[in-house]
Parts: structure tokens; C-alpha cells; sequence
């Protein structure tokens, strides 16, 4: 079945998505900083086509717009696509800062989700380590300075990516970060929320975690914590990989994904 495209207006913002309809709980995919809905092509062929999907830019990103100023709340904006898609539990797979869209998500409406799937997840109110802070003061000054070019260059050779670098799918990622404007490294307009890691315990429906050996140290921690303190987590080490999993093993985790969910 063919996804259709779809745009829900928020206010001064506005969600751009598409959806494949079908039997079943729908599997809603959150994209990660910087990226778009195009990150998960390669995950969304290795899905079964008869899987009901939608994928979408969080705002600001991809072809999302953000209103410049505007507080908002990723996970808000989650709600009120699911309710203008007429969606009353999902499926949820957050990847890096998806992974924290749709972990707070979780945990602010677990009504809402039936099985949660983490890749390589960010957590909202992560404490980050003093390595990972000035990297990314320094892309921020860079970007701040109207050098977005540096800011992006930065960006991709952040240790972040060292092993998608070295993978085929390194020069889809590249062609990524090229495209992105850059805007949330000069301002960005999340509204401050309380650490998650404060709740995890309240973490209660079924949750898949996807990490990756050779991922940062911040990412890394990330994942076991959640690990050691959700209810219901099963988390699988892939070795041999980073950050990207979507990207580097789209086949490998396709196939654990659909286990998961159909369990």
C-alpha cells in the first residue's frame, strides 16, 4: 500500500508526514537531530509492506516548520498528531532525539503507546559529560557565527558518526547533514522539562532498546540506564556499530522490530 503524504497545522507550526494504512496497531517513526523522515527509508524497506507506518519531521526539521520564538514540546506535538490522525495507542520507534520524543511521550500518556521502540536513544534532561558539551558549544558557535558550512562539517565529524563513516551508508547521512539548515543550533525552542531519568521506574508497557558498542559514552549510559530501570526492557548490544543504526544495520533491526511488535 502507498503512503500518503499529510500536513497538520499547529498553531504558527506545522507537521509534515506520511501514512500507510493497514491492519493493526500503526508504528509511528521519530527521526533524529538534525535528520527528516528520509532516514528511515531504509528501515521502512526492510518492514513488511503490509505494516500500517507513519513517519514525519519533527518541527522544525525535514519539511516541518517552526515559528522562530515559539516554546513548544516535541512530545506535544506528538499528541496532537495522533489526534488528528484519529490514533488512540500506536506503535512508537524514537531514534537519538526521536528516541527521546517518543520516551517522554511514553511516559507522559502510557496509555497512548503499546510497545515502545528505542534506537539509540536521547533522553529529555540528560546530564551530558563534559566532552560532549564543548563539542557541541563549538558547532554552536560556529553556526551562531553565520558559518553554518563549519557547523555542518563539525557536525559530521563528531564522533557521533566515526562508524557511519566508514559504512556505504555514511554518504546518504552526509547528504543529510549538507541539507540541514542548522537553525537549532542557534536557537532552539523546546520548552525546559524536568529529567526523565527521574520517572524511568514509571515505565510500564513493553520497550525494545536498539544500541550500538561503539556509540558515545553520553548514548551509551543513555541505554543502560533505561535498561536498569524500565519495567519491561529488552535491549540488544549490536557490536561492531555506532550511533546510526537505522542506517547501518536497516535489515538487522527491521527483523527485531517486527519481532517485537508482533510478539
Amino acid at each position: 500500500m502507498d503512503f500518503e503524504p499529510f500536513t497538520l497545522e499547529l498553531g504558527s507550526a506545522a507537521l509534515s508526514g506520511t501514512a500507510r494504512k493497514g491492519a493493526g496497531t500503526p508504528l509511528v517513526l521519530v527521526h533524529g537531530f538534525g535528520g527528516s523522515r528520509q532516514d528511515w527509508q531504509p528501515l521502512i524497506a526492510a518492514l513488511p509492506a503490509n505494516r500500517p507506518l507513519i513517519a514525519y519531521d519533527q518541527r522544525g526539521f525535514g519539511e516541518s516548520q517552526a515559528d522562530a520564538g515559539t516554546p513548544f514540546s516535541h512530545a506535544d506535538d506528538l499528541l496532537a498528531l495522533l489526534g488528528a490522525l484519529e490514533i488512540a495507542q500506536a506503535d512508537l520507534c524514537g531514534m537519538s532525539l526521536g528516541g527521546a520524543t517518543a520516551l517522554n511521550f511514553a511516559l507522559n500518556r502510557p496509555e497512548r503507546v503499546r510497545r515502545l521502540v528505542l534506537i539509540s536513544p536521547l533522553m529529555v534532561g540528560w546530564s551530558w559529560t563534559s566532552e560532549w558539551i564543548e563539542r557541541w558549544k563549538t558547532i554552536g558557535r560556529a553556526a551562531r557565527s553565520g558559518d553554518i558550512a563549519l557547523a555542518r562539517d563539525l557536525w559530521w565529524c563528531h564522533p557521533l558518526f566515526d562508524t557511519l563513516r566508514e559504512a556505504p551508508a555514511g554518504g546518504a547521512m552526509q547528504t543529510s547533514i549538507e541539507a540541514y539548515h542548522g537553525r537549532q543550533w542557534v536557537q532552539d525552542d523546546q520548552r525546559p522539562a524536568l529529567p526523565d531519568i527521574d520517572r524511568l521506574a514509571n515505565l510500564s508497557m513493553p520497550a525494545l532498546l536498539l544500541a550500538g558498542e561503539r556509540d558515545t559514552e553520553d548514548f551509551r549510559l543513555i541505554a543502560k540506564v533505561i535498561a536498569a530501570m524500565g519495567q519491561q526492557v529488552t535491549c540488544i548490544d549490536h557490536a561492531g556499530v555506532g550511533h546510526m543504526l537505522n542506517l547501518e544495520i536497516p535489515e538487522v533491526i527491521a527483523g527485531e522490530i517486527e519481532s517485537f511488535l508482533s510478539a
